[in-house]
């Protein structure tokens, strides 16, 4: 079993896939959340180049500094369906939301031999948690 301990590092570069610009869904939630905790951020979404001053890229492989974590914000069917790619550019570690994880991803994620958080832990809270980085919404997930 991961933990979530494993997620963070120092020098830890994250990538949301999912980005949006739509305020209310996790995919930007999430990514904007990273941003204020000082954590090296990128989204990864077609269809945009950027979201709150954040780069945001067409896939993983455009990311130029390879993420340490990818996090996934995205139906199940979407993340499965990236899985491959994520292995491809050397990405180990996957983070899936809630509501992007699935039997079939957890069966994917271990079949590739990655580093996965699949059991519906959400990244926030988990960060806030264990007191990694900065905080400025304490009180917000």
């Amino acid at each position: 079993m991961n933990t979530a301990h494993e997620f963070f590092g120092p020098d830890f570069r994250y990538a949301v896939v999912g980005a949006t610009t739509d305020t209310a869904k996790y995919g930007y939630r999430v990514m904007t959340h990273l941003k204020s905790a000082g954590l090296p951020v990128v989204g990864v979404n077609p269809k945009y180049t950027e979201i709150e001053g954040i780069p945001v890229f067409p896939t993983l492989a455009d990311v130029p500094e390879k993420p340490n974590v990818a996090v996934f914000v995205v139906p199940p069917v979407v993340g499965l369906a990236l899985l491959d790619q994520v292995k491809a550019v050397g990405i180990t570690k996957v983070w899936f939301q809630p509501g992007a994880e699935s039997d079939e991803v957890r069966a994917k994620v271990d079949e590739l031999g990655l580093n996965g958080m699949t059991d519906g832990s959400c990244i926030m809270v988990e960060r806030r948690r264990l007191g990694i980085g900065n905080d400025p919404h304490p009180h917000h997930a």
